[in-house]
């Protein structure tokens, strides 16, 4: 067991709470979807933590860091920006517009083949829209700069 793996459970388990809040402030007909994915994601977490339990009696408890050792502050405060102004550009320019900006300019940081870029957001995108806006009938934001 990681010592790190704890405060994983601890974040999960406060992020279902707080859906679990959120989801009963909504009408009852609604709450059904909601209700399913939030038991499943503490069911998850439960499963993890027993496991961590069982892994502490076999092997004993780790620090968790050594995952951590070529861990690049600038790499992750660099994204986390970027990640500020994906969502800050969203409500604007849409979300089809965004997220091709995010994910260009993230992968291409990351120094991910050019290739492999145009592929994975061709694939994210076909899902995307047959997902949400196909089979789901959700409206994406589309941006107040395209007036629609």
């Amino acid at each position: 067991m990681k010592k790190s793996d704890i405060g994983v459970c601890i974040v999960m388990y406060g992020v279902c709470a707080f859906f679990l809040y959120m989801t009963l402030q909504l009408p009852k007909a609604a709450q059904i979807y909601p209700l399913c994915v939030i038991a499943l994601l503490a069911g998850l977490t439960t499963l993890h933590a027993v496991n961590m339990i069982i892994g502490a009696f076999r092997t004993g408890i780790t620090d968790g860091l050594e995952n951590f050792k070529d861990f690049l502050p600038s790499q992750f405060v660099s994204i986390f920006l970027m990640i500020l102004i994906y969502i800050a550009l969203m409500p604007y320019i849409g979300f089809y517009a965004s997220s091709v900006l995010f994910m260009t300019a993230s992968l291409l940081f990351l120094k991910v083949k050019i290739w492999q870029i145009v592929l994975s957001e061709t694939a994210i995108f076909v899902l995307v829209y047959c997902a949400f806006t196909l089979f789901l009938e959700v409206r994406l934001p589309s941006g107040t700069v395209w007036g629609f």
